[in-house]
């Protein structure tokens, strides 16, 4: 039998970022970069596209919390995408708390000599990876 995957978003208002697990959820990898859509119906169509190839266990989504551990209204707007998402899937959507995941990603970024305009293009990616991995515990 094929063992399933865990997917993750790292969810924003223009850019969202993708992560896959391996088979055994041992290792996180990047799908890159959707442009948020007009509407979340259409987000929702180009996240299901680029999931299509993979059976999903469950998707992990970040839920941004502030440092001090108050949600803001990104926070509205992701539980709000995911109860849309819920209705769109088989699997479990499970909100995640992402503090820290961008600036980790950033601070890699960083130490790889990107500069800011190439960083911007793919720090989502590597958020959605960072927040995978943590969830995957390794």
């Amino acid at each position: 039998m094929k063992k399933k995957r865990i997917a993750s978003i790292d969810y924003g208002l223009k850019r969202i970022g993708l992560a896959i697990s391996d088979e055994n959820q041992i290792i996180a990898s990047s799908l890159g970069v959707i442009q948020a859509g007009k509407s979340s119906g259409e987000t929702i169509t180009k996240l299901l596209t680029a999931l299509k190839d993979y059976e999903l266990e469950r998707i992990v989504i970040g839920y941004p919390v502030h440092l001090n551990g108050k949600v803001g209204f990104l926070a509205d707007e992701v539980k709000h995408f995911v109860s849309l998402l819920e209705k769109e899937v088989l699997c479990p959507v499970v909100l995640v708390d992402e503090r820290l995941s961008t600036v980790q990603a950033e601070r890699s970024l960083k130490e790889g000599s990107m500069n800011r305009k190439k960083r911007a293009k793919v720090i989502d990616a590597v958020s959605a990876v960072i927040l995978l991995q943590g969830h995957l515990g390794y």
